[in-house]
């Protein structure tokens, strides 16, 4: 059979890539993923509200719905001497929805995938693990790869390549493009917990002093339970010779602020890592012959941490440059690389902010200051919402006139 797309990777960025090529521009996609949905994936399983324009887009935001994830309404701040500041969500960006959702990966992606799975246009294959790409010259043509629940090899060509396959995945390593920065990557370890006490609709970032420059968190995923991690920077988890998984026991059995919350839960899950490239610095992401979409781009929000938004949002870009690539009959570097132009363009300023803000987040006093601030007035914090919901807004967080205004707030 004759595919006009092959996308390597099923998560949000692959499904989401396949979904538009088949549904909007009428490409007969083949979707390759290694793994047989549904599938658990290390995360901290937060959707921000950047998600909910690509799923309207989709026609599936009540498929979404329906899997009954909890949608978040804000973000609860916690400072290093433990000052609780709660700002709500407030959006005017068209592209941003003033809630996101916290959903398990092993309920959020499969919803993604088996609408994928379900287009006629679409062919997937699961349990199927790339081992090789073909190259035509300098050109992408293809892939070789094992079927995994036969054991038989198979060879699938097309006249363009998604890598949506992951930070650490064949597609993008082979094109040598892989691999962590320790500046610009994240380490991070979650598990799940019941019995959390005093959890709201909205995702929770805690400061905490014993942890700087890392931070902690807490994500309802229903009414009891919640995801609960840890992250810090790669360079600094090495340098500090931090044990990420004793940081995080040590807060949840001894912190003043968040201990008492955990008096009675109870974990239900294996505690999982993973390693993941931030968007403070992107990687070359389109070629002859192919893209690469979501964190196979390096397309994670260096403040927040969430790359599913990017993920997706990567995914309608990379459908629409593909289709553009057909109409031209160009599937080199000159046509396909308006991909990269584009997402530098829409994504550079966001992400940019965002690593700044990363950097301000290791700042003890600026925490407890600020913090402290917008917890004593109104005005503070709800400047803070419009900045945190709005990127040309963002930007009054990493300006030292914001800083300036505060001392007289």
């Amino acid at each position: 059979m004759n595919f006009d797309v092959i996308v390597v990777g099923g998560g949000p960025g692959g499904s989401t890539t396949a979904s538009f090529l088949a549904k909007k521009y009428n490409k007969k996609v083949l979707l390759l993923e290694k793994e047989q949905f549904p599938r658990d994936k290390p995360c901290g399983d937060a959707i921000s509200g950047k998600s909910m324009s690509v799923l309207a887009d989709l026609g599936i935001k009540s498929n979404v719905e329906e899997v009954d994830p909890i949608r978040t309404h804000g973000v609860i701040i916690s400072s290093p001497n433990g000052t609780v500041l709660d700002i709500p969500f407030k959006s005017k960006d068209p592209n941003r929805h003033s809630y996101g959702y916290v959903c398990k990966r092993f309920v959020y992606d499969n919803v993604l995938f088996q609408h994928a799975k379900s287009l006629p246009n679409v062919t997937t294959i699961e349990s199927f693990h790339v081992n090789d790409l073909i190259f035509e010259g300098t050109q992408l043509v293809g892939v070789n790869g094992k079927d995994l629940t036969s054991g038989k090899e198979h060879e699938f060509r097309a006249k363009i390549i998604v890598g949506a396959d992951g930070a650490n995945g064949f597609v993008a390593n082979k094109l040598s493009v892989g691999g962590l920065n320790e500046w610009h990557s994240v380490v991070s370890i979650r598990a799940y917990y019941d019995g959390v006490e005093g959890m709201k609709p909205a995702i929770e970032i805690h400061f905490v002093d014993s942890l700087i420059p890392g931070y902690f968190w807490i994500f309802p995923t229903s009414k009891s339970e919640a995801n609960v991690g840890v992250g810090m920077i790669t360079a600094d988890m090495k340098k500090k010779r931090v044990n990420l998984q004793k940081a995080m026991f040590d807060i949840i059995e001894n912190n003043a602020l968040l201990s008492p919350r955990f008096k009675n839960a109870k974990i239900t899950s294996e505690i999982k890592g993973w390693n993941l490239p931030l968007g403070s610095k992107i990687r070359k992401c389109s070629g002859n012959g192919y893209l690469l979409v979501g964190d196979a781009a390096s397309l994670i929000d260096p403040f927040s941490g969430e790359g599913i938004g990017n993920a997706m949002y990567s995914g309608r870009l990379a459908a629409r440059i593909i289709n553009n690539a057909f109409e031209n009959n160009d599937f080199t570097e000159a046509t396909l690389g308006e991909y990269e132009r584009r997402l530098h363009e829409e994504l550079d300023y966001e992400l940019g902010i965002s690593y700044k803000l990363q950097k301000l987040g290791q700042n003890k006093f600026l925490l407890n200051w600020v913090i402290g601030k917008a917890a004593r007035s109104e005005h503070v914090r709800e400047t803070l919402s419009g900045m945190l919901a709005n990127t040309q807004a963002k930007k009054g967080l990493v300006n030292p006139l914001f800083y300036l205004k505060l001392l007289f707030a």
